[in-house]
């Protein structure tokens, strides 16, 4: 029982903190105009000028703040969702410029996110959800 409330703990907090660090990393060191100039190859490609600024803030803030909220333990659904939304788009993105690409950025994100999606909720005991959602 002990192994299994940790094991879910740890899986979510060091996934949040994987794509905390790389939010943070992309808005507050980076710059979001480095970021946006890192999307330039796709400009090559038929996606709209509107389309590649919106994803750029899309996934670097998304990463960000949902990579906060699976640490904390709220809104977890929501942020699995929203996370694996950039993952969908990172791997569109790198398939669309590149038909063989690194998978080493997508692929162990998405099976620790996959993972948390199919693990029960209640298993994750440890969150800041629990706390505010007590059962009546």
């Amino acid at each position: 029982m002990h192994n299994r409330v940790i094991g879910v703990f740890v899986l979510r907090v060091l996934l949040g903190v994987i794509f905390m660090m790389q939010g943070f990393g992309k808005v507050f060191t980076w710059g979001m105009d480095n970021v946006y100039k890192s999307f330039e190859p796709y400009e090559e490609t038929f996606l709209p000028k509107l389309l590649l600024v919106f994803t750029a803030y899309f996934t670097s803030y998304a990463e960000l703040i949902g990579g906060f909220l699976l640490i904390i333990g709220l809104f977890r659904n929501y942020a699995l969702y929203a996370l694996g939304a950039v993952l969908l788009i990172v791997a569109f993105g790198h398939g669309l410029t590149s038909p063989i690409w690194d998978l080493s950025h997508v692929f162990p994100r998405a099976v620790l996110l996959i993972s948390l999606l199919l693990i029960p909720q209640e298993w994750d005991k440890w969150q800041i959800e629990i706390i505010i959602r007590k059962p009546q």
